[in-house]
Order: C-alpha cells, then structure tokens, then sequence
C-alpha cells in the first residue's frame, strides 16, 4: 500500500493550490481518504474526509467553504483543492487511507487511518 501526497508549494494570501493523494494497493470504494495538516510545533490535525463509496465529505469548520475534495478514478488520485488560503493553513499536508470505507465522525482523529503517505508542504505567506 502507498499514499503519497503532493502538490504543495508556497502561494500568497487569497490564492490556491490543488494538492493530490495518489493512492496504490487499496481500493478507493473501500476505503475512505483523509487530509490532515501539521504545523510546526502543533499535533497533526484532521481537516477532512473524503469517501467515494459513501459518497460523503465531512470538513471541519475553519476549511468549509474554501476546502473541497474529488476522485480521479482512472488513476486512483484523491485531489484536495483549497481556495482562499489562509497563512494560518501553512503546514505539513498528509493524507491517510480509512478502512471504514465511510466518513464518520471522528474523522479528525488519526487512530481512524490505517495507512499514511508522506506529506507535502504548503506554505502562504505574502
């Protein structure tokens, strides 16, 4: 199994990035991908889960609005495109594969994830 993250870079207040999450040796329709974010210093938090099978994505409340996910099925790539970036969504983006197949819950908590990638660096700054 490999997730690996990519898509970071460094972008100014007010733009946009669209990070990807391409995934090997697991099925899409059976598990659900979350997006956490480390910032320096901080625990990695959860920011949101995307299920293709359950067809749900849950986000936490400082990325609605501006966060959204998609699938590409043809190559197994969960997107993560995020507008409107924030200094404050600066960090380490990693994504982590769920077995549960739906978004629950406790989506944010990183007991869910069975397997995790590496991450990828977002930095916003002017």
């Amino acid at each position: 199994v490999q997730l690996q993250a990519s898509g970071g870079g460094l972008v100014q207040p007010g733009g946009s990035l669209r990070l990807s999450c391409a995934a090997s040796g697991i099925n899409l329709d059976v598990y659900a991908i979350g997006w956490f974010r480390q910032a320096p210093g901080k625990e990695r938090e959860g920011i949101l889960c995307f299920s293709k099978s359950g067809r749900n994505t849950l986000s936490v409340d400082s990325v609605k609005g501006r966060f959204t996910a998609s699938v590409n099925n043809a190559n197994d790539t969960v997107y993560l495109q995020m507008n409107n970036l924030k200094p404050e969504d600066s960090g380490v983006y990693y994504c982590g594969a769920d077995g549960g197949s739906f978004c629950y819950r406790d989506y944010v908590s990183v007991d869910r994830y069975d397997y995790w990638g590496k991450g990828t660096l977002v930095t916003v700054s002017s």
